[in-house]
């Protein structure tokens, strides 16, 4: 991976960490394509039960795409042989390209993605934030959907994910009115599940995270594989996607592990399968 993205595996967690402290994490075309890269590696791999999504520095988890560089590429489209409306088709073809398979992969990975936001998370660092499973957020962090305010829309999901955890009207107030939400609000909305003092936060999220690996990692992606079905589907599809998923998770040797650490009364060892 390159040096704008750490990765690293240990103990069954992979830990990826935005490294730009400099810019506020901003994606650039390297850091978005080694994001990407990083995402699909721990996704693949069956060492990993669990992801930790972090960013280097204490100002920022990622404040989106890297808007020196989005300009100069702007520039470059609307030079005489670039193409015209091509060259700058080709320009936004990063959603398609960087951020669509980075969402993917975070959402449908089958296995547990903790975000620890260290600061500010903007546009895509936002929607990246949200396409984790649980967030812990140091006290100092902010969200800003900032879209609208550089004449944008929304990408990395936050059409999908911003409404489904605070609701159509606050994320449409959110996307058209951008602003500065403090960790404490984010947390009433849901965006935030645990917020933390600043100085605790990598070690926060590297016990939650840590936790999840070393749980049932198939019940874990039971449990994101029926959130994600019946946000799109009546009661009775998704009660027929659980007894599916239940079926799943009950021929596990977790399942079997929990039932006799139960019977024992001993804490049970869970081995991911």
């Amino acid at each position: 991976m390159a040096d704008t993205v750490l990765y690293e595996v240990n103990d069954g967690l992979a830990t990826i960490t935005l490294n730009r402290p400099a810019a506020m994490n901003a994606v650039d075309i390297e850091a978005k394509t080694a994001l990407r890269d990083a995402v699909q590696a721990a996704a693949a791999d069956p060492g990993v039960r669990a992801v930790l999504l972090t960013a280097a520095g204490d100002r920022a988890f990622c404040v989106g795409q890297d808007l020196k560089e989005h300009v100069g590429l702007l520039a470059a489209a609307r030079e005489p042989g670039s193409g015209g409306e091509a060259g700058r088709t080709s320009v936004m073809s990063t959603v398609r390209e960087h951020y669509n398979p980075i969402v993917r992969a975070l959402t449908e990975m089958p296995k547990p993605v903790v975000a620890g936001v260290n600061g500010v998370a903007a546009g895509a660092g936002f929607g990246f934030a949200l396409a984790a499973d649980y967030r812990v957020v140091a006290d100092t962090a902010a969200f800003n959907t900032s879209f609208a305010g550089v004449a944008l829309t929304a990408d990395s999901g936050l059409s999908w994910t911003l409404q489904r955890v605070v609701g159509p009207g606050r994320a449409a107030d959110l996307l058209l009115f951008p602003r500065s939400i403090k960790a404490q609000e984010a947390y009433e909305l849901g965006i935030a599940n645990r917020v933390v003092p600043a100085a605790d936060l990598a070690g926060e999220a590297l016990e939650v995270a840590r936790a999840l690996a070393g749980g049932p990692t198939l019940a874990y992606a039971a449990i994101k594989e029926s959130l994600a079905f019946a946000a799109a589907h009546t009661l009775e599809q998704a009660l027929e996607k659980e007894e599916e998923l239940q079926a799943r998770a009950g021929a596990s040797e977790d399942h079997a592990i929990a039932v006799q650490a139960f019977l024992d009364k001993e804490r049970p060892t869970f081995l991911g399968r």
